[in-house]
């Protein structure tokens, strides 16, 4: 299917897409990857007045390395830049983990991380990504302070984020990861690349004595934000080589409450939630053992 007609501007400075998305309201959408965008309007989902594309505007492609460990990733910046990126591997290994995940390499070169969790699909990747580290989305407007706002503020729905009209988001925060702790990231799709029927990204922090003291989790596909959960109750104070990871997953699988479609059914996403956690958590203990070690 083809597009619908629609306008287009090219804005040279955020200043200037700013006043731009002003005008237009809910006439306007933002292109920067077009990867979700795009497929939106070829299916008639999505029908905007006027495109603005922000590609041209300098300063937006920067991943920066915060001194609190956390990443900023900018708008324009490619998801296979973010990838590449070894200072943002180092701090925050999650990110690569997850990113690695993301679609194909073709949508990789084009699609952008900020993009990527402003359309807030719940079976994207980064937005559970941003929801486990505690990041944030700064948000610009015309005549206002730019804004941050938590995880659990912005997204609010599928495909739904507190994003208003005239809003643009400039970056996003991944925060930095806790002391003596480590990550994992698994999915499961019917073919790779494809959407994940489940998938889930997973912290466990450990304390002097390797002892289980913290595990979070939040998960793709399977509800419709990307919500973290605590698991530490049925593995706390456990040394890491011997917990009981298989009772982490299952709690995990009573706690989430996934609906049916044509890809997986109910039971069987809850029953992915379950095994994927307990295959994640060990690795990333065993992470945040190597991390503490690499530290010390």
């Amino acid at each position: 299917m083809k597009p619908p007609a629609f306008g287009y501007a090219a804005p040279r400075s955020v200043e200037e897409a700013l006043a731009v998305l002003a005008d237009l309201g809910h006439d306007g959408k933002v292109l920067a990857g077009g990867q979700s965008l795009i497929p939106l309007l070829s299916m008639r989902l999505t029908a905007p007045h006027t495109l603005v594309d922000i590609n041209r505007i300098p300063g937006l492609a920067d991943v920066t390395v915060a001194e609190d460990g956390s990443v900023i990733v900018g708008a324009l910046v490619r998801h296979a830049e973010l990838l590449a990126h070894a200072q943002a591997f180092e701090a925050l290994p999650l990110l690569r983990r997850a990113t690695s995940n993301v679609a194909h390499a073709t949508v990789r070169n084009r699609g952008t991380t900020c993009g990527s969790v402003a359309h807030a699909d719940p079976s994207g990747e980064m937005t559970a990504i941003l929801a486990i580290t505690g990041g944030s989305v700064q948000i610009a407007a015309a005549g206002r302070r730019t804004r941050d706002v938590g995880a659990r503020e912005f997204f609010l729905g599928p495909l739904e984020s507190c994003l208003g009209p005239g809003e643009l988001a400039v970056s996003v925060r991944f925060g930095a990861p806790a002391p003596r702790s480590g990550s994992a990231f698994l999915e499961l799709a019917r073919r790779q690349g494809d959407y994940a029927m489940c998938g889930v990204a997973v912290t466990v922090t450990l304390d002097d004595s390797a002892e289980v003291t913290t595990v979070r989790a939040a998960y793709l596909s399977v509800g419709p934000v990307p919500d973290v959960h605590d698991l530490t109750a049925p593995v706390a104070g456990q040394r890491y080589s011997t917990a009981d990871w298989r009772a982490a997953g299952e709690l995990a699988a009573s706690l989430v409450e996934p609906e049916g479609d044509l890809h997986a059914s109910a039971d069987y996403r809850r029953r992915l939630v379950s095994v994927l956690t307990e295959r994640a958590l060990p690795l990333a203990a065993a992470d945040a053992v190597a991390r503490t070690q690499v530290a010390a």
